[in-house]
């Protein structure tokens, strides 16, 4: 079966509707409880970025840099800290080293060049933020 056909049949039961016949399902059909209609609205909603039609949105996804995800090494580290002492903007810094910004941020944290932001969130527009 086609990914589009079975989603017309999922949108269509959403709908309350016997997608075969056509008729309105019964009031105490299970397709009328508020739980499986969210469920079946959330797997047609998970139908639409795979092909399922010429209107289905392509989902974009960014490619995660190079290095994310590896263990940090001593030169990654010393060129962390030297550009951060050079007042290197995080983002240039980040994109040479192939990491997120996010990860600079908090490598930069666990080097003790700057204090964990409050609550342990993420930087916005601070004084690491260059």
């Amino acid at each position: 079966m086609e990914l589009q056909i079975a989603r017309q049949i999922i949108d269509t039961l959403a709908q309350g509707i016997h997608p075969v016949t056509g008729e309105a399902m019964p009031e105490d059909s299970p397709y009328n409880a508020p739980p499986v209609i969210r469920a079946l609205h959330a797997v047609s909603r998970a139908l639409e970025g795979d092909g399922a039609g010429p209107s289905a949105p392509a989902k974009v996804r960014r490619a995660a840099p190079p290095n994310a995800g590896k263990a940090w090494t001593a030169q990654e580290d010393a060129a962390l800290e030297t550009a951060f002492d050079a007042g290197i903007a995080l983002r240039q810094v980040a994109q040479e080293l192939g990491r997120t910004t996010f990860a600079v941020e908090q490598r930069l944290v666990k080097l003790g060049k700057v204090a964990a932001p409050p609550g342990g969130g993420r930087y916005a527009a601070g004084a690491a933020a260059n």
